[in-house]
């Protein structure tokens, strides 16, 4: 499974010394940059594409067998990509948030999603919130504000974001609205991917994130809006367009989710947030789409596809 991480990649990185290119990349007669085909799939694409369809295998079994176990995953990738950013929190800033109290609060806040809806979801993430302040206490009044704010951030980024995932799940037509979720972010993330090595040229965010490009975003918007319609009609029985709207919208989610995590990481300092994964870095770096795009499908498939 891609990642919107790499998905509209494929803009060219020039060096700031004239007439000369990217390492590794050889030059042009004229100084410009020509990236080889290494450079522009910008990462280890066997290991990554053996990862993906190794997530993708696991999530469709838990989907399809029992739908309930797939709850049992979204509760450990919480647990793993909590982990990994107070990690990168720590090591790029050295902020400690109160990472005791958000591994057990974050299991709290993705299970009570599946007996007691919304309302547990938010009651748990309050209980969180006031265990954060009263774990963080002990240390003192130095950074207090600081830890805090990142405690915060790291429990509604991740658990809070994940419970509405277990929201989809647990609702009668579960796997449809989970399937159509998670493949009109993967298509936007291999369609991206796909436009951006092929025609990537314009940079959508150079600060940000160098590699995204307009027509990495273009192929984006198609393959989502076209899985996106399809997902809708034959899954959930809903009418196309709607479906096309709803890629549309996943898309436009799932790229600033990951625009947000790099952000993140610049301000760290830090290249991926973990390492769990070969050729994709750390989970957490897997997820940076699909976390937003949680609570934007589940918004919107509930206001076309009632329950």
């Amino acid at each position: 499974m891609t990642s919107s991480h790499d998905a509209a990649a494929a803009v060219p990185v020039t060096s700031d010394l004239p007439g000369a290119g990217p390492p590794g990349v050889p030059a042009t007669p004229d100084g410009a940059a020509q990236p080889s085909k290494r450079a522009r799939l910008g990462r280890n694409l066997v290991a990554a594409i053996g990862v993906g369809v190794a997530m993708g295998a696991v999530i469709l079994a838990s989907l399809l067998i029992v739908a309930q176990v797939f709850v049992g995953v979204l509760a450990v990738c919480a647990a793993i990509a909590t982990w990994e950013l107070s990690g990168a929190l720590r090591r790029g800033a050295d902020i400690r948030v109160t990472l005791p109290v958000l591994l057990v609060g974050g299991q709290a806040i993705v299970w009570s999603a599946w007996p007691f809806g919304l309302r547990g979801m938010v009651v748990a993430f309050a209980a969180t919130v006031l265990g954060c302040l009263l774990w963080r206490m002990r240390a003192g009044a130095a950074h207090f504000l600081r830890d805090m704010s990142a405690s915060l951030f790291v429990a509604a980024y991740v658990p809070l974001l994940v419970a509405f995932a277990v929201l989809m799940t647990v609702a009668p037509d579960g796997v449809g609205r989970v399937l159509t979720f998670m493949l009109c972010v993967v298509a936007s993330d291999v369609g991206g991917y796909a436009a951006g090595v092929v025609a990537g040229r314009h940079p959508m965010a150079p600060t940000i994130s160098p590699k995204k490009s307009w027509e990495g975003f273009a192929g984006s918007q198609i393959a989502g809006m076209v899985a996106g319609g399809l997902c809708v009609t034959l899954l959930l029985g809903g009418p196309w367009y709607f479906g096309a709207l709803t890629g549309a919208l996943l898309v436009c989610t799932a790229t600033l989710g990951d625009l947000v995590e790099s952000l993140v990481k610049r301000d760290l300092g830090v290249k991926d947030m973990g390492t769990i994964l070969p050729g994709h870095g750390g989970l957490m770096d897997r997820m940076d789409s699909l976390l937003p795009a949680a609570f934007v499908a589940w918004a919107v498939l509930g206001l076309i596809v009632p329950v």
